[in-house]
């Protein structure tokens, strides 16, 4: 029996994140539940917009944490006969339906806002909301703790979306206690109100931030520099290889795509170029674990598109030439 190739290995971690992203999203489904139930009831106590804001954005928590983990299932199946580069913009493509529902819910609690700050309706049971947010902030904080640890391990994007939207419910939960000390307690007016309109300008530019980074996983944007810099250096360790264009990055889901053009020595056997690129993937497999790595061979020396700096630039000349 022949021993297991990185390519195995890339299809077991595929397997191994995959299950990670999914308990993690069970957990969030579970813990936006659970808020939704508390900030309900206490919603209908107190009458306290930004509670109602506060309420509205774990309702979004729970849908968006229910299409988080359709998501993360559906990026985790492997590639098949109709998806030969996996299922991983799906987290993508919920993500964008997740940015759709937040806008919506964000403008409609700032027309209840500001429906508040003309009707002054008072609020009540301010002891009530207080609990419920701390209820919230002890359950949301467990969670967070629990998706870093995630995050670390695997470098899933909806799971680190879905982190940065529950790192926001804690300052959101915050605002609320503080809206309403300062509207009942300190009888400052319109403080509940114009804090449910901060909630919700919060709320968009969340939104703005997740359907950023989805638009770009779906447009294919390339690594951030950084990065590239890194896979080319390694890469160049290697004494056969001898030039590296034509360079191409991009990230679906949790899953990372890189093919290039290497220069090779004209006068080597197909086996022995085979044996290189074979021995070359694994370097960068080490570094670089889960990705999807394509590599095409050129004689050295070799020009396809001259003229063409993006596809014929050399990237170790680019890398030896730039400043440490």
């Amino acid at each position: 029996m022949s021993a297991p190739t990185h390519h195995d290995d890339r299809a077991t971690r595929h397997a191994e994140m995959g299950a990670i992203t999914q308990r993690a999203a069970i957990a969030s489904v579970a813990t936006a539940t659970l808020l939704l139930i508390v900030k309900g009831f206490a919603a209908f106590h107190t009458g306290s917009v930004a509670m109602l804001a506060s309420l509205a954005d774990s309702g979004l928590d729970l849908v968006a944490s229910l299409m988080t983990l359709f998501g993360v299932r559906l990026a985790a199946q492997p590639a098949d006969h109709d998806h030969r580069f996996g299922h991983g913009k799906a987290e993508a493509l919920v993500a964008l339906v997740q940015v759709a529902l937040i806008a919506a819910s964000a403008f409609a609690i700032c027309w209840r806002a500001i429906a508040q700050l003309a009707g002054a309706q008072p609020i009540e049971d301010i002891g009530f909301g207080i609990a419920a947010s701390v209820v919230a902030m002890v359950a949301t904080a467990m969670l967070i703790t629990y998706q870093r640890h995630v995050i670390a391990r695997t470098g899933s994007v909806a799971i680190k979306t879905d982190h940065m939207h529950y790192q926001s419910d804690l300052a959101i939960n915050a605002a609320v206690v503080v809206a309403l000390v300062l509207e009942q307690q300190l009888a400052l007016k319109g403080a509940d109100a114009l804090f449910g309109i901060g909630i919700a300008v919060w709320l968009l530019w969340g939104a703005w931030r997740g359907s950023t980074e989805a638009i770009n996983q779906l447009m294919d944007k390339e690594w951030p520099e950084p990065k590239r810099r890194r896979f080319v250096e390694i890469a160049s360790r290697h004494p056969e290889l001898k030039g590296l264009h034509d360079l191409r990055t991009r990230t679906s889901g949790a899953t990372d795509f890189v093919q290039f053009h290497m220069w090779m020595d004209p006068n080597m056997t197909v086996a022995e170029a085979h044996d290189v690129v074979e021995d070359i993937e694994r370097r960068l497999a080490a570094e670089f674990p889960g990705t999807e790595i394509l590599i095409h061979i050129d004689p050295e020396g070799q020009v396809d598109h001259p003229g063409n700096p993006l596809v014929e630039a050399d990237e170790i000349a680019k890398l030896k030439g730039s400043p440490a």
